[in-house]
């Protein structure tokens, strides 16, 4: 340390032991109140992430607690349609609030700032990056237990402006059976891992397609391996989401919450005691 040290790290240029590793993380609205916050994530897209992060806060809003989702996936939200929301964003010259769900779930997501659903997002990556930053900087979030994040697929810049801005306190991975996917999937895990954020576990999500009639299960898109692929690393939890259409046509009706099965119970089991 330089013997006329001021202590102001943020004036000096000096790299000495005692300065203090710099921070990204972004101060909540000041009238947010959030306990912790899930990230879920995969490599690669459409293996099941909006799903995972839908029926996780389900459950646990299920289980008495208070959720949100924030729906990082900017250019390919789906939240609001799995949940049935199609008004738009309402708030003030300083804030915004999130829609609620029927069941009482927080959600903001982009869907909810367009005029049409259906007009595409078109923006580059700092753009993209700095919304994430204002759902969670700009949105008023009350009394949230739990909040999800849904991420859009790979390891650029929303997934790292995520893990660095927001108190990620743990992480979903979700995957699907394809030895391809899985080598994908890895990169997230990876990813988690040196940004120093706990995996909670692994969903396999179309693992298998079990017969309404003989109610064999059939290994679509071929055997899974998932439990092995945990174990290599180091991942606890495991849980399979069948192929179901009754869980599809929940979600293209906006009844989600009205799900019913018990595949990822063991996940909402470890995020119960986090």
């Amino acid at each position: 340390m330089a013997e006329e040290c001021s202590h102001n790290c943020s004036e000096c240029s000096e790299n000495c032991g005692s300065r203090e590793p710099q921070s990204f993380l972004e101060k909540p609205n000041e009238l947010s109140k959030v306990k912790k916050v899930i990230g879920i994530v995969s490599g690669k897209g459409g293996v099941g992430k909006s799903l995972v992060t839908s029926l996780l806060a389900v459950i646990m809003e299920r289980r008495g607690y208070n959720t949100a989702i924030l729906d990082a996936d900017i250019t390919g939200p789906s939240i609001p349609k799995a949940f049935g929301i199609n008004q738009k964003v309402e708030g003030t010259d300083t804030a915004l609030f999130p829609a609620k769900s029927k069941m009482g779930t927080q959600i903001i997501s982009t869907n909810m700032l367009l005029e049409k659903e259906t007009d595409p997002v078109i923006w580059r990556g700092p753009v993209i990056a700095g919304v994430v930053k204002q759902f969670w900087t700009d949105v008023i979030w009350t009394d949230v237990d739990y909040m999800f994040v849904d991420m859009p697929p790979g390891t650029g810049d929303v997934p790292l402006t995520v893990f660095q801005s927001l108190p990620i306190d743990a992480v979903v991975v979700v995957s699907s059976p394809q030895k391809l996917v899985k080598m994908v999937v890895q990169k997230a895990i990876n990813m988690a891992k040196m940004m120093k954020i706990p995996v909670l576990g692994l969903v396999e999500n179309m693992s298998y397609f079990e017969c309404p009639d003989c109610h064999k299960k059939h290994s679509i898109f071929g055997d899974s391996h998932i439990e092995d692929f945990a174990k290599e690393e180091g991942i606890e939890a495991v849980s399979k989401i069948p192929i179901d259409e009754k869980l599809s046509v929940a979600c293209d009706t906006g009844m989600i919450e009205l799900f019913d099965g018990d595949w990822i119970d063991n996940l909402a089991d470890k995020i119960e005691k986090l």
